[in-house]
């Protein structure tokens, strides 16, 4: 791979790997280590042979530094929401439509990390079973399996949660 390719797969997939290191690291502070990626291709590029897609292999790459970046810094998890209102969306409902998704990422950030991991690829990138597989570096099998059972445990949360938040307002 040269450089000419890594620049057009920055152009092509820059924003999904942005968008995964802020699900991935809860935080929409990102810009370094998405800097960090795209350094560590271009270091890697002749690494690359073409076995997975480029944008799977960035997202290994994208995971990795993630992970690596917890371990060096021990950063404290911070979620902050950008809000996007529409214009017919009155406060309340606006208010309501946010507290549901604090609510549903306070839940994916309280799943253990393989779960959050195949949430986060799965459910909010929309990643298919193979692109997952190579980016965690899992058997399409161990996703479909971790992935129903990520999902049963976040409906298990919400549910319950909804259910505490319920008996407190009466």
């Amino acid at each position: 791979m040269d450089n000419q390719n890594l620049e057009s797969w920055y152009e092509e997939y820059s924003q999904d790997i942005f968008n995964f290191l802020v699900y991935y690291n809860q935080t929409d502070d990102v810009d370094d280590l998405l800097q960090e990626v795209f350094f560590k291709a271009w270091k890697k590029r002749f690494t690359f042979k073409g076995d997975s897609s480029p944008k799977t292999w960035l997202f290994s790459i994208a995971r990795r530094v993630s992970i690596d970046s917890f371990r060096k810094q021990k950063l404290k998890h911070l979620f902050r929401l950008q809000e996007n209102p529409k214009d017919t969306d009155t406060p309340e409902k606006r208010l309501m439509d946010k507290e549901e998704v604090i609510e549903l990422y306070t839940a994916i950030r309280n799943l253990k990390r393989s779960y959050r991991e195949v949430v986060i690829c799965r459910g909010i990138l929309e990643l298919s079973t193979n692109e997952t597989a190579e980016v965690l570096q899992w058997s399409n099998e161990k996703v479909d399996t971790t992935y129903h059972r990520a999902k049963t445990k976040l409906g298990e949360t919400l549910n319950f949660r909804r259910r505490v938040s319920d008996e407190a307002t009466r």
